[in-house]
């Protein structure tokens, strides 16, 4: 028979060693999870907000996300990713040169080995599904115009209403032309700009015109705005050169000299900036930098804070990701304060200053949707956000509509019922289950809850821009959006084909209600 007790004692020393090493197992992992995070935040945080795991799935972080980040940490574990990120020739080395990428790690292998640690095991397999928005296609608020014109590839760059004669602005990039068309959707001129003319502000006697010099991020200085004169013997030149990748400027006299000065966003790759420009007169600006990172898509010019003096609101993509403020304090200086930071995932797309809740504030409409980067994956938080302000520039969410790859949302009193609609886009739709979210109407039930609709065929164009404006004088805001499919493209070839060989650069969503 055997010794009962002795079984016991040994199965007891067993049961202890075995609990001795689970336990020791178990808090060997949670100090490196603990101390991973502690570490992303330490060296992350310095230069975004700080993302957390469940923002990507797993294989998002392992196959893309993290091999970047260690880039920007000096830590290359594959030398192909050098030639991804950073671009041959003089922009590339004005990058590295700029300190983003260290010449050697700035923390330790296991240190790196932690943080890779932290976010894979804590990432999900899948991003959870985005519910399925009930999106009708029997939107009879807008008649479809589309112009005669065509363009192949569609490469839009920008969209534009220009109200004083009813005339429409097109940039593309694959013509590397700025088109002017009739309010009947007719060309009525074409000029050569280079490529990507982005943005168009008129004045009395002349117009600027912002463009790019890339359609691709890059950090070559090739971009600029140029003046085209609207009166007789003034020839065409370069207001500002030597931009890196302008998408948007804004103007106004920022120190109350009588001259009007100039705001740039100069998105870049990974050496842009947000500069206001300084009228020294005679056709002459000097530069004073705002905030010296890439990713500034828009600005506005606005006093904020009702002192009297013109501030600067500005929307920031590409890593550091958020909406600053930048109050005018005289004498040509700014004080920088962060209305909203987001994620560095949440590829910030468009926001625009507008007063939703009708209390004399401005409040903040912002769109994330970008999914450029790498392989595109459908994101729950992408989509339209509204933020309100508390009437101090303070701003809180409040209302969140979720589309795939929202690029722009502009809202409006569309259907002149008295409460604010909104009109989106979205260039990374998911194009395979939902395609009707490439372009949405949501009609406001007056309680911020939305009806969802869009026009018989979304897929027309793939798009990019828009723009809104009563362009027909009637009333009521007509929309204009523009299609690309021109670099950055979906798999689907069925609807590559239909947009290349359709060739329709842009559409006029002319609205009705006024006729109804």
């Amino acid at each position: 028979m055997p010794n009962i007790s002795g079984i016991m004692r040994k199965n007891t020393i067993l049961l202890a060693f075995i609990s001795t090493i689970i336990a020791l197992a178990c808090n060997n992992t949670k100090p490196t999870t603990n101390e991973g995070k502690e570490l992303a935040e330490n060296y992350c945080g310095n230069c975004h907000k700080v993302p957390t795991p469940d923002v990507l799935d797993k294989n998002s972080w392992s196959q893309y996300m993290l091999p970047r980040m260690g880039v920007f940490l000096g830590i290359v574990e594959h030398d192909s990713l050098l030639k991804v990120l950073f671009e041959e020739g003089p922009g590339g080395e004005k990058a590295k040169q700029s300190g983003y990428y260290p010449s050697k790690p700035m923390l330790t292998t296991e240190e790196w080995e932690k943080i890779k640690t932290y976010f894979i095991e804590n990432a999900p397999e899948q991003l959870a599904i985005p519910k399925t928005q009930n999106i009708s296609k029997n939107l009879s608020l807008f008649e479809v115009k589309i112009p005669q014109h065509k363009m192949s590839p569609p490469s839009a760059t920008f969209v534009q209403f220009n109200t004083q004669d009813q005339s429409i602005y097109l940039g593309d990039a694959n013509t590397q032309s700025l088109s002017v068309f009739s309010n009947d959707l007719k060309l009525i001129q074409a000029a050569k700009v280079k490529e990507g003319a982005v943005w168009v502000e008129e004045f009395t006697e002349e117009a600027f015109v912002t463009v790019m010099g890339s359609f691709s991020p890059t950090d070559v200085s090739s971009g600029f705005i140029l003046s085209l004169p609207k009166v007789a013997n003034r020839p065409v030149f370069k207001l500002i050169d030597s931009l890196q990748r302008p998408v948007h400027s804004a103007y106004a006299d920022l120190d109350a000299d009588g001259l009007p000065d100039v705001v740039t966003c100069e998105f870049a790759k990974w050496t842009g900036k947000l500069s206001w420009w300084k009228n020294l007169g005679n056709g002459k600006f000097e530069n004073r930098i705002l905030r010296n990172k890439p990713g500034a898509e828009k600005a506005y010019i606005k006093d904020l804070n009702k002192d009297g003096k013109e501030d600067i609101i500005a929307l920031f993509g590409q890593g550091d990701e958020g909406i600053f403020i930048y109050y005018n304090e005289g004498n040509g200086k700014f004080r920088e304060e962060t209305a909203i930071q987001f994620s560095p995932s949440n590829g910030s797309s468009f926001f625009k200053l507008y007063d939703f809740n009708k209390d004399g504030f401005d409040d903040i409409i912002y769109t994330a949707g970008d999914n450029a980067d790498f392989k595109p994956i459908l994101k729950p938080y992408h989509g339209i956000y509204v933020y309100l302000n508390d009437g101090n520039n303070n701003f809180k969410q409040e209302i969140f509509y979720q589309l795939n790859g929202a690029y722009a949302a502009i809202p409006a009193d569309y259907d002149l019922d008295g409460d604010i609609d909104i009109a989106a886009i979205s260039f990374f739709p998911d194009y395979k289950n939902h395609p009707e979210e490439s372009f949405v109407y949501l009609e406001n039930d007056g309680r911020n809850n939305f009806k969802a609709s869009t026009i018989a065929d979304p897929t027309i164009g793939r798009w990019i821009v828009m723009d809104a404006a009563d362009y027909d004088k009637d009333g009521d805001e007509d929309l204009i959006l523009g299609s690309l499919a021109f670099e950055v493209i979906p798999t689907n070839n069925d609807l590559v084909n239909k947009w290349v060989n359709n060739g329709i650069p842009f559409i006029v969503l002319e609205n009705k209600t006024k006729h109804r």
